[in-house]
């Protein structure tokens, strides 16, 4: 008899987004107990949680005597705004943190990341430099050199980030970033600006037996670091598809923690270069609902689960598009769904975002053919159609 019971096993969501919502839906396909949390009501995973919370997860107290009184199995965090501190109490305490409080700590930090992949394990990225004082600005931007981006520490969704192309433009990002700034740390890191020819994400589930498991490369487009379409697969040479297995695995092998991890890569001139990594499903992995046999969500709860993980297949070529609010609104509604829903072999989700803001993504849609062009070219289609409206 299986000694695994999924009606003992509750999972306590950190951020309750669009991702969250796709990995509760798994979660309950899987007889889960699951209670979402987040900053604010009705978000995307709370309509099908089993309870949900609003709480401010960034102080110590508040977080820290939520998860002792609800007691979960499992603490998964889908957000960088939180105290870290309260995670690493509990998981010292036995409580189970995904993928562990160490690598939340790493990777919600863009200054601890940068240590560890280009200090300690010596892996090449965009040179970058830390600021904490504006009158330091101007000097460590001069030894980067224009342009750069000027990004938040701490951030997720590319908020706060700014292309600086000269010392001019300085204070405004200086002051965006701040605004937008998560964590109790005032400060910037500086990045070179890296003029590459492409980027791609390489979605990577690390097993409870330390073994790592690659999925087709994902090719993806952002603006202003935040996602806006992806593709799988990516066609990439094979020499540079090993040279990111490689790095993915250093990296993986030292944060040591079982989950799906989004690698995030630059390719310029033939070179690899390391740009972010994410602990949890993957935006630009939404692509996966439609293009693999089992999806990032299915993935990342077998891994921390210890349940078996049969070898991932690609079931067609398929494409991301989202859906991006143009306006300022509450309980939003949409229109042309109809007509967007008329192209072939396309999905649309809706992820149910209860305010409308400009640029945030209030929906996503997902398109299949042989062909990934044509699979591209269905997805942008059907997202243009739909508008966000009051």
């Amino acid at each position: 008899m299986d000694s695994f019971k999924f009606r003992c096993k509750k999972i306590l969501l950190l951020g309750s987004g669009e991702l969250g919502k796709e990995l509760v839906v798994e979660a309950k396909r899987l007889g889960l107990e699951v209670i979402a949390i987040d900053k604010y009501d009705n978000a995307p995973a709370m309509q099908v949680a089993d309870h949900s919370f609003v709480i401010d997860m960034s102080n110590k107290e508040i977080l820290y005597k939520t998860i002792k009184e609800l007691n979960p199995d499992f603490v998964v965090p889908e957000i960088e705004a939180l105290s870290i501190e309260s995670l690493k109490e509990l998981e010292k305490e036995g409580i189970k943190i995904v993928p562990n409080a160490r690598t939340v700590e790493i990777t919600m930090n863009r200054d601890k990341i940068r240590d560890l992949t280009s200090n300690v394990l010596k892996i090449k990225t965009a040179k970058y430099n830390y600021v904490f004082e504006y009158e330091d600005l101007e000097k460590k931007s001069i030894d980067i050199g224009y342009p750069l981006l000027l990004k938040p520490l701490m951030s997720s969704s590319g908020k706060g980030q700014s292309l600086v192309k000269c010392k001019e433009d300085l204070l405004v990002a200086w002051s965006q970033a701040l605004a937008n700034s998560r964590g109790k740390i005032v400060g910037v890191i500086l990045e070179e600006f890296i003029d590459f020819d492409y980027e791609f994400t390489l979605l990577t589930v690390r097993k409870e037996n330390g073994e790592n498991v690659f999925c087709e490369p994902i090719g993806h487009e952002q603006f202003k670091g935040d996602y806006q379409c992806s593709w799988q697969p990516m066609e990439l040479d094979q020499f540079l598809i090993d040279d990111a297995k490689r790095i993915t695995n250093l990296i993986l092998n030292n944060l040591n923690g079982a989950g799906i991890y989004g690698v995030e890569f630059f390719v310029k001139e033939n070179e690899i270069i390391f740009s972010e990594l994410s602990p949890r499903p993957h935006d630009t992995g939404m692509v996966t609902l439609v293009s693999q046999n089992l999806n990032e969500f299915e993935l990342h709860l077998r891994a921390f689960l210890n349940l078996p993980i049969p070898k991932i297949t690609l079931l067609k070529p398929s494409a991301s598009r989202v859906i991006l609010s143009h306006g300022e609104f509450t309980n939003p509604s949409y229109t042309g769904l109809t007509e967007s829903l008329e192209v072939e072999n396309t999905k649309v989700l809706i992820f149910g975002k209860p305010t409308a803001k400009k640029g945030r993504r209030m929906g996503v849609v997902l398109s299949s053919n042989d062909d990934i062009n044509i699979a591209r070219g269905n997805a942008d289609k059907s997202a243009n159609i739909i508008q966000v409206i009051s």
